[in-house]
Order: C-alpha cells, then sequence, then structure tokens
C-alpha cells in the first residue's frame, strides 16, 4: 500500500516488525560485503528490539562489520551543552551497547571509532564526516508521539518555520517537547516526567532525507493517530515525518492491530 508516496508494509504483529528491521540492516550489510563497499546506516535507539536479532545473525553467519559505520540519531543532554552520562539507564549509548554492540562477537564488531553519536558542539562535524562517507544507505528509526523523527521534535502551529527550512536543519541541540517528555516518561520512568531530560541531540531532517533509502517502523500503540495524520496531511513541520513525502523510497513496516481501522 502506498500513500503520500509512502509505502505502508503490514505485518501479523511487532515481532514480525522487529524481524523485519533486522533482515534488513543484514541484507544492505552482506550485499554491500559482497560488492566490497562500505555501509553508512543511521540508527535509532527507539526501536531497539531489532538489535539484538541482527546481532545473532551476525554471529550465526558470521557477517563482518569492519566496513560498517553506525550514525546515531540522537541522545539524551542533562544541558545544553552536556550529554546524559553514558552508564545511566537512558543513555543511549548505553542501550547501544546492550542491545548490539557487546552482543556481536568481538571479530566482527566494526571499531569503536564507527559508532557514532552527535556531540554538543560537534554537530558540523557530526553532519560532515556523514556526507564524507557517501551518505547514509539507510536511515532506520521510528516515529515520535507528534510525528517526530530522532529528535527533530514538532514546531507549534504558528511557527513561521517553512517545511523547505525544516527539510534543511542539520544536526543541533534542541529542548525536548512536552509530549515527547510525557511519552518517554511514560515508558521509561513509570510516569516520572518531573525526571526526564529536557533536552536533547539530534541528527538533522537534511541527514535524514539525505539517505538513499528511509525505513521506519511503528508498533506502539498510540501509533495509529500520528500515522493517520503522516498518510493523510501535506509536508508540515508541526508534523515532521511528513516532510519524508517528497523523499521517493520510504517504507513503514507496522503490524495489523495498528492498520486496523485506520481510516
Amino acid at each position: 500500500m502506498i500513500m503520500k508516496n509512502i509505502e505502508l508494509k503490514v505485518l501479523k504483529s511487532d515481532p514480525d516488525v522487529n524481524l523485519d528491521m533486522a533482515l534488513d540492516m543484514l541484507g544492505v550489510i552482506m550485499e554491500n560485503n559482497r560488492a566490497g563497499k562500505r555501509t553508512v546506516f543511521i540508527v535509532p535507539v527507539g526501536p531497539t528490539k531489532q538489535y539484538p536479532i541482527l546481532a545473532s545473525m551476525i554471529n550465526k553467519f558470521r557477517v563482518s562489520l569492519k566496513d560498517v559505520w553506525f550514525f546515531n540519531m540522537d541522545e539524551y543532554l542533562v544541558s545544553p551543552e552536556e550529554a546524559i552520562s553514558p552508564e545511566h539507564f537512558l543513555s543511549f549509548h548505553k542501550r547501544m551497547n546492550d542491545e548490539f554492540y557487546s552482543r556481536v562477537c568481538k571479530d566482527l564488531i566494526m571499531p569503536q571509532e564507527q559508532r557514532l553519536f552527535p556531540v554538543p558542539g560537534k554537530e558540523r562535524e557530526y553532519d560532515a564526516l556523514l556526507e564524507s562517507l557517501g551518505g547514509p544507505d539507510v536511515c532506520y528509526g521510528g516515529v515520535g508521539i507528534n510525528g517526530h523523527i530522532a529528535f527533530n521534535e514538532a514546531v507549534e502551529a504558528n511557527d513561521p518555520i517553512t517545511a523547505e527550512e525544516f527539510a534543511a536543519l542539520g544536526s543541533r541541540v534542541l529542548p525536548i517537547t512536552r509530549e515527547t517528555i510525557a511519552i518517554n516518561g511514560a515508558a521509561y520512568l513509570r510516569g516520572d516526567i518531573a525526571s526526564m531530560p529536557k533536552w536533547c541531540i539530534t541528527i538533522g531532517m537534511k541527514q535524514i532525507l539525505s539517505a538513499k533509502r528511509i525505513y521506519l517502523s511503528l508498533g506502539a500503540g498510540w501509533h495509529p493517530g500520528i500515522l493517520r495524520r503522516i498518510l493523510t496531511e501535506e509536508p508540515q513541520p508541526q508534523i515532521p515525518a511528513t516532510l519524508l513525502q517528497k523523499h521517493g523510497n520510504v517504507l513503514f513496516c507496522t503490524n495489523e492491530e495498528i492498520t486496523k481501522d485506520l481510516f
């Protein structure tokens, strides 16, 4: 099914979606390895359930990641200048290590310098490195409660920024919206939203839209509401994921429950 220039792939259940993303990632890596080409991904923390599956398949089939580069989308900050401790349980650095890097055989895992995160004050270097490698083969990720991708948060209705200007934004530090704080606080802190980080650093929409292909998964109980808007409304910075409509090679993978009575 294709709506608004976005392909919608519907599988039976969320575990099927997790497996599908893992298989997609593995397939790109193996194809590039055979061709003697590097693989460059933009990758998320949210979703993460694909990572243990991917690690298991990499180990089983002995797939080298030595020429694979992972550019993580984002990270929480404790202030506009300082990232959350990599040992904090909310840290995306920690989750990537726990869910993926520590699970891959040491002789197969990519070097540390190819496991990248945006850093406050070094946003331009991050974007430049991604571009110097030929840009991302694929951007993997999910969609936030207000339609954000990575932490490219939705702007207010009265914000004068245009869709084109928003699409050109690079990696940057910004405050997290109340909606995102609330939904993430409910998911990870049992509703203690006061303890959630209020700042973040994110890869830009420009970098996401530069990917040759974009693959996003949607499996949360609240996803039908925002998915409906993404697939029916015009591109707008108030719903950042609508900007994907202009890309031309975007897949949303979800499950039957999410699409039930969607329209």
